[in-house]
């Protein structure tokens, strides 16, 4: 294996760990930023280096589209391509049977899509994907799964959680660079505990580098989201590294981690920035609103990136409308704030004060109290108390209304924030 994991700290589930990877030393819990095709839209690599960034992803199925995986071999691989010096992961392209599906035509051979880009057609096989992420050279490197959304029902979701443990086998007997590239396992089973118990126990004897938990983060209620995270946490191997894909809000990074997980993606930071949204302790920050047009306060005064540092609410507000300088200055920000939450989140493992810190990261995102019951079920599983920051509960339906209204447009007659920043409740 081309990794080594060292748990340095735990409260109960959750772990602080040293995750050593052939081109950067990493620390769990951390979030890794989504750069599709090489790039994180609107950042360079310098900059990401600069707020702390340790891994970042890449994807399969586009990268060997566009510029394909042979030229990005012949110029020495992706980090070398994209002048990145720390660690990277490549996924699959599986993924791309739910976000293209009706570009795609699944069997047990492989998957075939249509491409988007000249329209024809091709075929990615368990071996063809791990042959195209050998030759793009990641340090962490997913096998192909057979990925169906969480939301079906129905035999689809057994017959493609058994698929993807036969394609395992394939995937392992295709990866030519085990010393040098770590596989993992990938998770599947939709919402069945039974099926996702067959899955994590039929990886675990194939005993790989590290294990992802697939196919969340796609729709399904968070009561379900989180009973799976729990459920595969604590069946995967304490010495591995443990992955929940697709995950980026806060919120769901700090109530995975408690449950025992270490490593997230998702494009949700840099795609809400291009939307002119920012990440604060308290939420969300509506930047396009009319609200922010005067406000000469920076985006969170507490935040020390350099965005923070130097530009006003105002003057972001007046580029998120006109100009790609604004979102360029929010991803920053926000991928500034998802690390710099990894970083905390490790860090109060290690100093023993890990309640301490949940507690005050949902006191400051539910001032009111109204942390929802989800959250509420997942702590008390995770062995944290945070009855003080709760107020009676919500039912499942109002609280995802809730923390999901900000994600809306504001109308000329809607406020950004209230006085104490909290985005406002529909």
């Amino acid at each position: 294996m081309a990794l080594r994991f060292e748990v340095l700290g735990r409260f109960n589930r959750a772990r602080a760990a040293r995750l050593t990877l052939p081109h950067f030393v990493c620390q769990t819990p951390l979030f890794m930023p989504v750069g599709t095709q090489g790039t994180i839209k609107g950042l360079t690599t310098n900059q990401l280096e600069e707020i702390g960034c340790q891994i970042i992803l890449g994807n399969t199925y586009h990268l060997a589209l566009r510029p394909t995986s042979e030229l990005i071999d012949e110029l020495g691989g992706l980090p070398k391509f994209m002048n990145w010096p720390r660690a990277m992961l490549t996924d699959s392209g599986g993924f791309q049977m739910v976000s293209l599906l009706h570009l795609a035509d699944i069997t047990e051979k492989g998957v075939t899509f249509q491409s988007p880009v000249d329209g024809k057609p091709m075929l990615l096989t368990p071996e063809e994907s791990i042959q195209i992420q050998n030759r793009i050279g990641a340090d962490i490197i997913m096998a192909l799964d057979d990925v169906v959304k969480t939301t079906i029902t129905g035999p689809r979701i057994e017959e493609a959680m058994y698929r993807t443990l036969r394609w395992i086998d394939r995937c392992i007997a295709a990866h030519k660079k085990p010393n040098e590239q770590n596989l993992f396992g990938i998770v599947q089973g939709g919402l069945d505990p039974v099926l996702r118990d067959i899955c994590v126990r039929g990886l675990v004897e194939r005993n790989l580098p590290g294990y992802a938990i697939g196919g969340l983060a796609g729709g399904e209620d968070k009561d379900s989201f989180w009973r799976v995270v729990a459920q595969c946490t604590a069946l995967l191997p304490e010495d591995k590294p443990r992955y929940v894909m697709g995950v980026g809000y806060p919120l769901d990074i700090v109530v995975c981690s408690a449950l025992g997980a270490d490593l997230y993606d998702c494009v949700y930071p840099t795609r809400t920035a291009r939307f002119g949204t920012a990440l604060i302790p308290e939420g969300v920050l509506k930047l396009k609103h009319k609200a922010m047009a005067e406000d000469t306060r920076p985006i969170d005064p507490m935040c020390a990136c350099m965005v923070c540092k130097n530009y006003t609410r105002a003057y972001i507000h007046c580029l998120v409308t006109k100009d790609a300088m604004g979102s360029q200055l929010l991803s920053y920000h926000n991928l500034h704030y998802m690390l710099q939450l990894s970083r905390d989140l490790h860090s109060s493992i290690i100093e023993e004060r890990f309640p301490d810190f949940v507690r005050g990261f949902l006191q400051n995102m539910f001032p009111k109290g109204d942390v929802p019951e989800w959250v509420c079920n997942a702590m008390e599983v995770a062995g944290i108390k945070i009855s003080s920051c709760c107020a009676p509960f919500l039912s499942s339906h109002d609280s995802e209304l809730e923390k999901d209204a900000p994600t809306k447009k504001f109308d000329d007659n809607e406020t950004a924030f209230d006085d104490k920043y909290t985005p406002i409740k529909f």
